[in-house]
């Protein structure tokens, strides 16, 4: 009797099974599907950077369309979410490359995002993997297919100021009269005047905002903000002049800073950095050069790795090649660099130490890819503990943003006076 009812329990079982078994199965599908969390919008100069971050990886297809010109965004799985729904609203009317966005379904089961373009762009696709306090993301990042270079307007604008300062005149040519007839030789012009090129690099920027004070302060607002004083203060002298790698809330590469530096021929590179640990009483100003042999402390290699992570939190396209990969960095031409690396940043230290309390009282070493331009000296300048409320609250205070900025120029300046820059022709770098 007990085998007959156990048998009747088993076929019951089994019936449950097969009955229950399409909805069983059809849980793992309703789980695995992605869900839009968060949509953002990064207008610049530049380009225009759109990250979808979802619970789990996009399926995606993306074309472009012509007359008039729109980016196509087809996603697989997904429903209009309230942050999809609120991505138009994002739009910036002074968005150089985006006029709209709508959003609808396509066809079922594929939801279609059209991007209105005011011109021709050349757009980069690519999936990111949760790192940090972001999900999953699907990048779009939308380059103009003709762009304005500021780094070659930057130069061109150099061109100019030398000519004007030289006397010389765009078409100069030996003086002739209103008949052609030749005439008085022109007076000998003036040497055209040599800048010094300083390359400030603000860290961080767009979907990378660095570390967050307690207060609510991103790191990379503060950096733009002493960066843009910095510069300022650079361009009132009459043979120096700086340019900003980023001026403005979007994400730049790593690799592309130390690029755009290049390009212009800097005599020197600065990053402005505000510190983060996870102690809230650290404080104090630090300045790093790069290492040939490892970190000079375990709390250098620290903020090396965390300041190398900011392509991996950014969003780095990794199907682009890196024009440094093949490139032997540590090489004499290094060497020398590290050299003046660490003068620099002795001198900056320095005067740091005059208005701020320092971290440590000499210049540490580690190796952040921001420093690698093997032929420019490059220093980068935690200015302060933003993790650190007192020092958060410095770090705010536009006043003392100036001081910041003018005791960074004050070590420029010295070291500049002991370490004149060689002379360099106009180049623009194409690797």
């Amino acid at each position: 009797m007990f085998g007959a009812t156990g048998n009747a329990l088993t076929v019951r079982w089994w019936r449950a099974v097969r009955l229950l078994a399409p909805l069983l199965l059809a849980l793992p599908a309703a789980a695995q599907t992605p869900e839009v969390t968060a949509a953002r919008i990064w207008p610049a100069s530049e380009y225009t950077r759109v990250t979808l971050e979802s619970s789990r990886p996009l399926q995606y297809r993306a074309f472009s369309l012509q007359e008039p010109e729109r980016l196509v965004v087809d996603l697989e799985g997904v429903d209009p979410s309230q942050p999809l729904r609120e991505l138009a609203d994002k739009v910036s009317a002074n968005d150089p490359y985006v006029q709209g966005v709508r959003i609808g379904h396509f066809k079922p089961g594929v939801l279609r995002l059209v991007f209105d373009l005011k011109s021709e762009i050349r757009p980069q696709a690519f999936r990111l993997a949760p790192i940090g306090d972001y999900g999953h993301r699907l990048v779009l990042d939308l380059y103009p297919t003709q762009a304005n270079d500021p780094l070659l307007a930057f130069l061109d604008s150099l061109d100019a100021e030398r000519a004007a300062l030289s006397g010389a005149k765009p078409a100069d040519e030996p003086g002739q009269t209103a008949h052609g007839a030749p005439g008085p030789a022109a007076p000998a012009r003036k040497a055209a005047p040599r800048f010094i090129i300083i390359a400030i690099d603000p860290g961080h920027g767009g979907e990378d905002p660095g570390a967050l004070g307690r207060g609510g302060t991103y790191e990379k607002d503060v950096t733009l903000a002493i960066s843009r004083k910095l510069k300022r203060r650079i361009d009132e002298e009459p043979n120096m002049r700086a340019i900003l790698v980023r001026d403005g809330d979007y994400f730049i590469p790593l690799r592309t800073r130390v690029e755009k530096a290049r390009r212009v021929r800097a005599d020197l590179f600065v990053s402005i950095h505000a510190d983060a640990f996870v102690r809230p009483h650290a404080r104090g100003s630090s300045v790093f050069a790069l290492s040939e042999r490892g970190a000079t402390s375990e709390a250098a290699r620290w903020l090396a790795k965390t300041e190398n992570d900011a392509d991996l939190i950014g969003g780095v396209n990794l199907d682009v090649p890196d024009p440094y990969l093949k490139q032997t960095l540590l090489d004499l031409s290094q060497t020398a660099s590290i050299n003046d690396s660490l003068k620099l940043g002795r001198a900056v230290l320095d005067k740091l130490g005059a208005i701020n309390a320092l971290h440590k009282p000499h210049v540490e070493q580690a190796g952040f890819a921001v420093l690698k331009a093997p032929d420019i000296p490059s220093i980068l300048v935690e200015t302060a503990f933003i993790s650190n409320p007192q020092e958060e609250r410095k770090l705010r205070n536009r006043a003392y943003q100036e001081k910041f900025a003018d005791a960074i120029f004050g070590g420029i300046k010295r070291y500049l006076a002991k370490n004149p820059p060689l002379a360099r022709d106009r180049l623009v770098f194409n690797p």
